[in-house]
């Protein structure tokens, strides 16, 4: 883990009376077909929304459908809120290779680095881990006939994507996630959100 963002995953988790907890599932598939088996007019595993219900009590961040509505693109509110997804090879970040951090789309919360980032071939952002396993969520989700594990940001409850156990190493896994629900910060503006949300200790 990051040694700079330590503390301020801390600070993320400290709000009293609130507990997060990511717990980690067999994301193994039956039926679950990814975009490079798919045959034409097939429907990848990513390409399908999730009906799972995400528990929002125990998240930090809370905001009425109105209010999101006001505050995020009907794409971002369709995915991030909704549970929806986005076309592959259509969304802002499938094909993005610069350096820096995504965040939630819905909070200021740091979920994926550049650096574990790697293409899938899929048309979606594929990541290898997120910045830290306690900022995202993990739901068996069964709609559409198959079995699939839902991840979402537990500090906001936005709908990320799915994560898949098919990706390279060091992890094997491929955490598929929506362009819609993140937003990204190159990492000199990273490193000064950083150090302006985890100021040096006085000496």
């Amino acid at each position: 883990m990051n040694n700079l963002l330590f503390p301020l995953t801390l600070a993320l988790f400290a709000t009293p009376g609130i507990l997060f907890s990511a717990e980690m599932k067999s994301s193994k598939t039956s039926a679950a077909k990814d975009a490079l088996e798919c045959q034409p007019g097939e429907i990848s595993a990513c390409g399908l929304p999730s009906n799972v219900v995400i528990d929002m009590s125990k998240a930090r961040v809370q905001r009425t459908d109105e209010e999101w509505k006001k505050r995020l693109t009907p794409r971002q509110y369709q995915v991030a809120r909704q549970q929806g997804t986005e076309p592959p090879f259509q969304n802002e970040y499938w094909d993005h290779h610069a350096d820096g951090v995504y965040f939630s789309a819905c909070s200021d919360t740091p979920l994926f680095d550049s650096r574990d980032k790697f293409d899938s071939g899929t048309g979606w952002p594929s990541f290898t881990k997120p910045i830290e396993q306690a900022l995202v969520g993990e739901t068996t989700d069964t709609s559409h006939g198959m079995t699939r594990i839902e991840v979402h940001c537990n500090v906001d409850g936005a709908h990320l994507g799915h994560v898949f156990d098919d990706g390279p190493g060091p992890t094997g896994r491929r955490y598929c996630i929506n362009s819609a629900s993140l937003r990204f910060l190159p990492r000199a503006e990273y490193n000064a959100w950083v150090a302006k949300n985890n100021p040096a200790p006085a000496k």
